[in-house]
């Protein structure tokens, strides 16, 4: 199933998002895709997500397509050069996957193998122009494919970035090499979005956009993220309300906030995609509050 059917068709899509483990045992990770399943749409799964190494996101996509469960398959330029990029990208397509999230990554100073050596070979835009062209039958060399992808291709934006016209023109240049859904980081400010897309739609972009939302667990965690996560700004009263709340109530906390906050962002954009970080348990909660339960989104 791609995503983009399900825009097309008119409906709210919602997404999550696991992490591969750090080994070979997938049983909590499909464990924790499973809490999932009949709520969101598909399942994003992270490609050594901050630079940590663990399990490659393509097996595990795969194996949440062998449970029959719809894998979003996120593919950095970090790790890899434009040859096992492609070679990455076949693989996925004919193990039956059909939504990949395209990204930069970040940069291996941030991990837990800090002299590893970056790649970059392609940067974001590129890697979504080379996804295209094995949709389209070709390789980045011109050479003609047997059997083809057939991708929905998706792309990331940072809204709460400076300067705001800056994220928009390499938005457009992502649009334009192949990217037909957007996936934003994380944000907490409906007006500051709202801004951000209506600089878009100044630009003529049309693509359907999807919400990120990390789960906030404390304040301490909101505050870290203000400090330390480009683009990323939580707002005072928000940080102030998980500052006020008793520890044993955070996650009484988390889930109403999250869902007052898809509730604010949901009449903007096309999607919600939500990155739990652990508190998975929590989503089908946070969906029924915020009023997307699957038979009525």
């Amino acid at each position: 199933m791609k995503l983009t059917d399900l825009f097309q068709a008119g409906r709210f899509v919602v997404t999550g998002e696991v992490a591969p483990p750090k080994g070979t045992d997938v049983a909590e990770m499909l464990a924790q895709a499973r809490l999932l399943e009949g709520w969101v749409d598909a399942v994003n799964v992270t490609d050594n997500q901050s630079a940590v190494m663990r399990l490659g996101s393509l097996a595990a996509a795969a194996k949440l397509a062998a449970a029959g469960m719809t894998p979003v398959y996120q593919l950095t330029c970090r790790d890899r050069n434009r040859l096992a990029l492609q070679s990455d990208l076949l693989a996925a397509a004919v193990l039956g996957i059909e939504n990949v999230l395209l990204l930069t990554g970040d940069f291996v100073n941030k991990g837990d193998h800090p002299d590893a050596k970056p790649v970059y070979d392609l940067d974001s835009v590129q890697l979504i122009d080379c996804a295209r062209g094995l949709v389209e039958g070709r390789d980045m060399a011109g050479n003609a494919l047997t059997g083809s992808p057939g991708f929905c291709i998706g792309a990331v934006v940072s809204p709460g970035t400076e300067p705001a016209e800056g994220q928009v023109i390499k938005l457009a240049k992502k649009v334009r090499a192949g990217a037909s859904f957007i996936q934003t980081q994380a944000v907490y400010d409906a007006a500051e979005l709202a801004r951000f897309l209506a600089l878009v739609r100044d630009y003529g972009i049309e693509v359907p956009v999807m919400a990120g939302l990390v789960m906030l667990k404390s304040a301490a965690m909101a505050r870290y993220m203000n400090t330390n996560v480009p683009g990323v700004k939580v707002p005072e009263d928000i940080i102030g309300e998980l500052e006020a709340t008793p520890k044993a109530q955070l996650e009484e906390a988390c889930v109403r906030q999250t869902a007052r906050l898809i509730g604010e962002l949901r009449p903007l954009v096309s999607g919600i995609h939500l990155m739990p970080l652990g508190w998975t348990r929590l989503v089908p909660e946070v969906l029924r509050q915020a009023g997307l339960e699957p038979e009525v989104r």
